[in-house]
């Protein structure tokens, strides 16, 4: 049976996978919905008028909406479906999108309604990121060191706690 970690892990990177592609998808065509395809149109518009930088370098306000929806939907798409280390690689560029994009919100000025679901899904490929790096508990029988053939446990579980004494 998967570990609890294992399952929490799986769930997270594909629900935040799904997200991250349909949220790419709303940016790059209106085809999902009009409205929001609107929003983000008008959004990233005011986006590059904050900051003129952008304008000097040449990006426009449909370069970087259509080059942030690509790169939503190219890691969404790794989270839901590749496994093993880029998963981790997507969620960290998913994580500094997710930042770029509150730094945007925090420009313009938006009220916190605009942007909680950034900060909500932030959260969330912040704590799947921890999770997938910590190390894998290993079970019991595993942390037992055979030493001239006499059963000892490792050394790390032999040390009493910090400020007890361990008595015999």
């Amino acid at each position: 049976m998967a570990s609890p970690r294992t399952i929490t892990i799986i769930t997270l990177s594909v629900a935040l996978g799904l997200f991250f592609v349909f949220m790419g998808t709303i940016k790059l065509t209106p085809r999902l919905s009009r409205d929001a395809y609107n929003e983000m149109k008008r959004a990233y518009k005011s986006y590059v008028r904050a900051l003129p930088m952008l304008k000097k370098m040449g990006v426009s306000s449909i370069l970087l909406r259509k080059s942030i929806g690509a790169l939503e939907v190219a890691c969404g798409i790794v989270m839901t479906l590749v496994p093993g280390r880029p998963k981790d690689v997507a969620n960290f560029l998913l994580l500094l999108l997710v930042l770029a994009v509150l730094f945007f919100h925090q420009l313009v000025g938006d009220p916190l309604k605009r942007y909680a679901h950034a900060l909500v899904f932030g959260i969330l490929l912040t704590c799947r990121l921890l999770i997938a790096r910590q190390p894998e508990e290993q079970p019991a029988e595993k942390r037992i060191l055979s030493v001239n053939g006499d059963e000892q446990p490792l050394i790390h579980e032999e040390a009493p706690e910090k400020g007890k004494m361990k008595v015999s």
